[in-house]
C-alpha cells in the first residue's frame, strides 16, 4: 500500500483557509465514493509534515494509476502530490489537472460578493461526482448551467475545465461587467473568439438579453470548431423556461444568496431565507436538467435549516445524495455566514415499455 501526502494551495481568504483542509478530506472522500476512480484511496486524514498542513491518505495495491491521479488533479485545493517514502521523504508525482485556460480566468475578477474561487471548483467537483456524468468528467465536453450565476466564477471554471457554460442572472449590471471581462480577457490573451449581446424575444415581446461567447485556447482548435460556448442570458431565474430549453444542462452548480449582503429575489420582494426562491425555481432548474444530472447548491444555514432546503428538492422530484463527504462540507463564511452544500440527482431517465 502506498502513502501519499497532498499539500494544499493557499487561499487568500484567511478563514476559508482554516478550512480547507477538512474540506479537502470530504472532497476526497466524495471522488473515493463516486465509482471513477479504479483504486479508491483510504485512510483520509490532515497532518502537519515539517511544519506544513498536508491531506494525507493511502492507496491499496499498486497505488494510484494515470486516470486515477487525472481525476484527483482536480481536487479543489490541490497544489502538489507527493508519495511518501520512509517516515522523512516525499516523492513528487506530477499532476494534470482540467485546466484548458490561464488560471487568470478566474483569479482576475474582484468583486465584492465573489464567491471564493477554490469552494465554486469543490462545488461543481461535489455536483458533478453525483451525476451520471461523472464518468465523463475528464472526456466529454458537459453543460454546466449556473441559474444564479452573479458576474460569472462557476462559469469561467466550466471553460477551465473544457466545458460550456450557461448562467442566468436577474441583474443587467452583473451581466455587463461579466461580459465586459470576458471580451477583455479573450483580446488581452489574444484568444480567437466571437462575442455578443442581443436581445431575446418571443411573440415580438422582449424577454431577456443575451451574451454569448464561442471561444477556443488555440486557433487551430477553433479552426477545426472545437470551440467552447458561455451564455449568459439576462432575466429572471423562474423564468429560465422562457429562453432555454428543456433538459439542457448536465450539471446545475450555484450558491444561493445569504441573507446578509443580499438578500433572495421573490414575487413578494426580497428575503433573507433562500427557501422562498428555492420553493419558486427548483422546479424550474429541474425541468433544465437531463436525466441523470445533478443539482449542487450552497446557502446560509443561519438563514434556513439543512432540512427544509432538502425538503424542496425532494419535493421537486430530486433525489438528496447524503453519503460519505457530502455531510462534511459546512464551514464558517464570516460571523453571519455559515455555509453548507446540498446536491440532489435527478432521476435517470426510464427505459420504454416494450408492447
Amino acid at each position: 500500500m502506498l502513502r501519499y501526502a497532498l499539500l494544499l494551495a493557499p487561499s487568500a481568504n484567511r478563514v476559508y483557509a482554516d478550512a480547507a483542509a477538512r474540506l479537502t478530506r470530504a472532497e476526497l472522500e466524495i471522488f473515493a465514493r463516486s465509482g471513477v476512480l479504479d483504486v479508491v484511496p483510504v485512510d483520509g486524514a490532515v497532518e502537519r509534515i515539517g511544519g506544513v498542513e498536508y491531506l494525507t491518505f493511502a492507496a491499496p495495491g499498486p497505488g494510484l494509476g494515470a486516470r486515477d491521479l487525472a481525476y484527483l488533479a482536480n481536487l479543489s485545493a490541490a497544489y502538489a502530490l507527493f508519495e511518501r517514502v520512509g517516515e522523512d521523504l516525499l516523492r513528487p508525482v506530477p499532476l494534470h489537472p482540467l485546466a484548458r485556460y490561464d488560471a487568470d480566468l478566474i483569479t482576475i475578477p474582484k468583486y465584492a460578493g465573489k464567491t471564493n474561487e477554490q469552494f465554486t471548483r469543490l462545488l461543481l467537483n461535489a455536483t458533478l461526482l453525483a451525476s451520471t456524468s461523472a464518468g465523463a468528467m475528464l472526456d466529454r465536453q458537459l453543460v454546466v448551467l449556473d441559474p444564479l450565476c452573479g458576474r460569472g466564477t462557476t462559469l469561467n471554471q466550466a471553460l477551465m475545465y473544457g466545458y460550456d457554460g450557461i448562467g442566468v442572472e436577474h441583474d443587467g449590471k452583473d451581466v455587463d461587467a461579466y461580459a465586459a471581462f470576458l471580451r477583455t480577457w479573450l483580446r488581452r490573451k489574444r484568444l480567437k473568439h466571437t462575442a455578443e449581446t442581443v436581445p431575446v424575444r418571443r411573440d415580438r415581446r422582449l424577454v431577456a438579453r443575451r451574451f454569448e461567447a464561442v471561444l477556443a485556447p488555440s486557433r487551430d482548435e477553433h479552426r477545426a470548431r472545437a470551440t467552447q460556448r458561455v451564455t449568459v442570458l439576462h432575466t429572471d431565474t423562474v423564468r429560465a423556461r422562457d429562453v432555454l430549453r428543456a433538459r439542457c444542462a448536465d450539471v446545475l452548480v450555484t450558491d444561493t444568496p445569504y441573507g446578509v449582503a443580499h438578500g433572495s429575489r421573490t414575487d413578494q420582494g426580497l428575503s433573507r431565507s433562500p427557501l422562498e426562491l428555492l420553493r419558486a425555481a427548483v422546479p424550474v432548474w429541474r425541468d433544465l436538467l437531463r436525466p441523470g444530472g445533478a443539482l449542487g447548491l450552497s446557502w446560509n444555514t443561519h438563514v434556513a435549516p439543512r432540512a427544509a432546503a432538502e425538503a424542496v428538492l425532494t419535493d421537486a422530484g430530486l433525489r438528496v445524495v447524503s453519503g460519505p463527504g457530502y455531510l462534511d462540507l459546512a464551514h464558517r463564511v464570516d460571523q453571519a455566514i455559515e455555509r453548507d452544500v446540498l446536491v440532489a440527482v435527478a432521476p435517470a431517465e426510464t427505459p420504454a415499455r416494450q408492447a
